[in-house]
């Protein structure tokens, strides 16, 4: 498991990123907390009407879908879909031992396709915009994921 420490340069480049990624997830879901206590709607459970300490005006529209939460959830759930995949091809990528500079273009791009990604949809952005982003990201998992099954298998 030489692969896996970070004297190894292709390793390092990737512990960065998937940092970057598991920071960008968990960030997003304390931004959709922080919405849902803003606007103090867009509550998720019917348990989550419980009157408490946080939300002491406890009432049943705040389950109403609220688009400034929502956008956030969706962030968050796109995240998740994509960033997991990135971190088990990226992963598995480091293990063939890939080009440092390769790697490090496939690494950082995903991370930074990602964060473009972010910022469009936080900002409305038309869906063409988004899915250019998405697109980055993902055609960089995929290729991840076959130049590794091509090195097992060839």
């Amino acid at each position: 498991m030489d692969s896996f420490n970070l004297a190894n340069p292709v390793f390092t480049a990737y512990a960065i990123a998937a940092s970057l990624m598991v920071l960008k997830i968990m960030g997003q879901g304390w931004i959709t907390v922080y919405r849902m206590m803003k606007s103090d709607s867009g509550l998720a459970t019917p348990e989550d009407l419980q009157a408490g300490m946080i939300n002491k005006n406890a009432r049943p529209e705040q389950l109403e879908k609220n688009d400034y939460v929502d956008r956030s959830r969706r962030m968050h759930r796109n995240d998740l879909e994509n960033i997991l995949a990135f971190l088990i091809a990226g992963l598995l990528f480091v293990l063939v031992n890939p080009d440092i500079l390769w790697a490090q273009i496939l690494f950082y791009g995903f991370v930074v396709a990602r964060l473009l990604h972010s910022i469009a949809y936080a900002t409305k952005q038309s869906h063409e915009v988004r899915a250019t982003f998405y697109t980055i990201g993902s055609v960089i998992v995929i290729y991840m994921a076959i130049h590794v099954l091509i090195v097992i298998l060839f």
